[in-house]
């Protein structure tokens, strides 16, 4: 088979595989299997439910690891599919099936990818490497967070990372992650006193004495930004409030809040504004935070280089660098001082109904994957 036909192969057996999070439903013994056939050694890691994959090709420095999730987010109602979410079918140049974008198609890429450098370049002056797990989509916990732990218990380095996040934008590769935002969660709770409809007087009602405070924390200009990430946002998104009867004062307002910034805004910052604006408010109330995610950076170094240089060798685009997005694990990765780049296919189905791919960009990723391995260790 032609490298076209390995990976739209290789990528229709991945998305065969029913993987929602946090099951890897046989992904990581497919991958494993080719890898193994060409030289690396492959190690399963498995953390309570949740399948991990770490696969090395030599010993040497520097070493470039592939990462990326076999887990998929839940389908929603099949009925709702043009075709059976599981069973990969190609439609109008385009590949479809959950997973298609969000990451299989990437993973099937760089495994490619690997294969056509290894048995072009045996000897080259370094390492590759694999890092997969089965939890990305849900909690990050046993997953690449534990992997990374393992690997600095034992010594091993990562010099360079590509991660397989879908980050192209309207056209292949012409966006890439060069970092992400951080996520603070809160669970913001405003104490009144319940009490009868009939009698105000008597109670103190925290929807009414909230509102305004809420408007402001969605209001608020937290920061402005700075020249690698936006501004920071606020977002609500749950409140609940009531008995759920018609006549009483409830006693508690509870609201879900979230921040997403960059650098510009420390934790401890948001949370400290956050609590000063409720005492302005008179309000009574705490709040139990948890932090999602803390923002990661990769300034330009060799990996973004070699990245920029296979972009426009491959596609002839000059590559956009973005921070923008959700989360990724990325941020487990990147403290350890990997120069860390997100590549993969458009995110524009992620975690649709009828998520496909591009048959033509699974191509390009790969040829792209590759030049990049080629620019690194030439």
């Amino acid at each position: 088979m032609t490298r076209q036909q390995d990976v739209i192969e290789l990528t229709k057996e991945l998305i065969k595989c029913p993987s929602i999070t946090p099951h890897d439903a046989g992904c990581q013994d497919i991958i494993s299997k080719r890898l193994t056939n060409i030289g690396f050694e492959c190690e399963k890691m498995r953390f309570e439910d949740v399948d991990n994959l770490w696969a090395r090709y030599g010993t040497q420095s520097p070493l470039l690891v592939f990462a990326g999730h076999t887990d998929v987010v839940p389908t929603g109602p099949e009925a709702d599919w043009q075709s059976n979410p599981f069973h990969p079918e190609e439609r109008n140049g385009h590949l479809y099936g959950r997973g298609a974008s969000d990451m299989k198609s990437a993973i099937a890429a760089m495994v490619i990818a690997a294969e056509y450098f290894i048995k072009e370049n045996k000897n080259f002056p370094g390492s590759i490497a694999f890092l997969l797990t089965s939890d990305e989509e849900g909690p990050s916990i046993n997953g690449t967070k534990k992997v990374i732990e393992v690997l600095k218990e034992r010594g091993e380095k990562i010099d360079y990372c590509i991660i397989g996040e879908p980050s192209s934008d309207k056209q292949i590769a012409d966006q890439i992650r060069i970092g992400r935002r951080g996520s603070l969660h809160g669970k913001l709770m405003i104490h009144g006193k319940q009490g009868h409809v009939a009698h105000p007087h008597l109670a103190i009602n925290p929807i009414h004495t909230s509102a305004l405070a809420l408007h402001e924390l969605a209001e608020t200009t937290w920061d402005n930004g700075n020249d690698h990430f936006p501004p920071t946002t606020f977002q609500i998104s749950n409140i609940h409030s009531g008995t759920g009867a018609a006549n009483v004062i409830p006693g508690h307002l509870e609201s879900l809040i979230n921040f997403r910034f960059g650098t510009a805004s420390s934790i401890d910052q948001l949370q400290e504004r956050t609590q000063a604006l409720l005492n302005r408010h008179e309000l009574t109330s705490d709040i139990e935070w948890t932090i999602g995610a803390q923002p990661f950076l990769t300034t330009q170094g060799k990996l973004i280089t070699a990245t920029q240089q296979a972009i426009k060798e491959i596609t002839q685009q000059t590559v956009k660098l973005s921070t923008g997005g959700g989360t990724s694990d990325g941020r487990f990765i990147a403290p350890t001082g990997a120069e860390v780049v997100e590549l993969g296919v458009s995110h524009a189905t992620a975690h649709h109904v009828n998520e496909s791919v591009r048959i033509e960009d699974l191509h390009t990723l790969t040829k792209i994957y590759q030049f990049i391995l080629e620019i690194l260790y030439k």
